[in-house]
């Protein structure tokens, strides 16, 4: 390949990167606002400035691929968190300590990307998509440090039981998604939040969650003995 023929390849390779980040910020922006469903490929096409409305198809395939683009966009950031809190709590034994790091790593990425964002609102509508919310499962499994943590969370719980373990996890979950979109939400449309910082928010929501992992259980086996 000549010297020629290398730049172009070059020139032309970081103007379909170019492209398709364009088209991630834009399909980011009205999955959030709008729902996934709801979004059409020729609208992400026009949204990210590009003439031609098949560029969406062209470059990313199909939408359950551009929605894992998206995810992967801004996974790297969050799981780099992640370890830097991991490495900060060791072996604590302090419960609050790994709920912080499940949830402090998310508040530290929405306040690290400024005003406006839509990753949070975009989470929050693929996780009630059954087709699409695979795609965000995968990516949090596949977190070495979210193992760690959800493990460290768990050994902080030894007289739980697995079935309440595993139902407040999903508590938790839809707890920190609703929270983070709701107050994403609030800030673009400028209107008046609980708490003032994402660090102060994610706060909050770590004091409520502590009481949801340490509630008492009902043991409904002796509930049904009763007379």
């Amino acid at each position: 390949m000549t010297g020629r023929a290398a730049d172009h390849d070059v020139s032309g390779h970081r103007r379909a990167r170019a492209t398709q980040e364009l088209i991630v910020t834009a399909a980011e922006r009205l999955f959030a606002e709008h729902g996934v469903l709801a979004v059409s490929n020729r609208q992400i096409s026009e949204a990210a400035g590009q003439g031609n409305n098949t560029a969406v198809g062209y470059h990313f395939g199909t939408k359950a691929d551009l929605v894992r683009a998206i995810a992967r966009r801004h996974s790297a950031a969050v799981e780099e968190i992640r370890q830097r809190m991991l490495a900060g709590v060791g072996e604590s034994p302090d419960l609050r300590d790994w709920i912080g790091c499940l949830i402090l790593p998310m508040a530290e990425h929405l306040a690290v990307l400024g005003s406006p964002t839509w990753y949070a609102r975009f989470t929050e509508q693929v996780v009630t998509d059954p087709t699409l919310r695979r795609i965000v499962t995968e990516e949090s499994q596949s977190s070495p440090a979210m193992v760690r943590i959800v493990d460290g969370l768990r050994r902080r719980l030894p007289d739980l039981p697995a079935a309440v373990v595993a139902e407040r996890g999903d508590m938790t979950r839809m707890l920190l998604l609703h929270q983070m979109a709701e107050r994403e939400r609030a800030l673009a449309d400028r209107t008046a939040t609980p708490r003032s910082s994402w660090h102060e928010a994610a706060t909050g929501l770590i004091d409520a969650l502590i009481g949801l992992w340490q509630a008492p259980v009902t043991n409904h086996s002796k509930e049904r003995k009763q007379p």
